[in-house]
């Protein structure tokens, strides 16, 4: 029994933290979250302190103020934190699966093919991509548009418009990120034209 209440004494404080670190990400004082969810002052300011019990009402609408769910305030950390990927040494890949969203995943790639010239090789499928480029510099074809992306730098764009991506100046090593869509689309396109994987994209 003193465990279960100990489990619930954490789970609060855990949720007051949250409630109050999403405040201040926000720029909100006080006043500004209470006046959002309808709450006096004084009871967000002793929500947050821990001098008054949490309601389940109060949490649901203070979770809505915040752009929020009450399953994510509630939310703890899971013992799997650590995530290896899937290495694919024939395609130089490696794969995480995204545990929140088992449609999504992140694939680490070494791209040394320039994008190709021909617009008919891009792909063009359903979903939304992100790539964050690691190193080197690479090169986005995205339907007549050509992007050039150096180390640090992001792009996220729809799938469906057609696509390509490429190295420029020797090999880059790219991070793909790809919701449900994309990614189901890049598994019925793991080989090219050529015979040869294509990078995400």
């Amino acid at each position: 029994m003193l465990s279960m209440t100990q489990d619930i004494e954490d789970m609060e404080s855990l949720v007051r933290r949250r409630l109050r670190a999403l405040r201040v990400a926000q720029g909100w004082s006080l006043e500004e979250l209470a006046g959002r969810a309808n709450l006096s002052q004084s009871s967000l300011s002793r929500i947050e302190n821990g001098r008054r019990r949490l309601a389940l009402d109060q949490l649901v609408t203070l979770a809505r103020a915040l752009d929020t769910t009450l399953d994510q305030l509630v939310e703890t950390a899971t013992d799997d934190v650590v995530t290896s990927p899937t290495i694919d040494g024939a395609h130089g890949r490696m794969r995480w699966p995204v545990k929140s969203d088992p449609g999504m995943s992140v694939i680490r790639q070494r791209v040394t093919e320039p994008p190709p010239d021909n617009p008919s090789r891009m792909r063009a499928h359903p979903g939304r991509e992100w790539l964050v480029v690691l190193s080197g510099t690479a090169i986005l074809m995205l339907g007549h548009r050509r992007f050039r992306l150096e180390t640090n730098q992001a792009a996220e764009f729809p799938t469906m418009m057609p696509h390509a991506i490429g190295a420029e100046g020797g090999p880059c090593e790219i991070l793909g990120i790809f919701d449900r869509d994309a990614r189901r689309g890049h598994q019925s396109e793991a080989v090219g034209d050529d015979g040869v994987p294509g990078a995400p994209g």
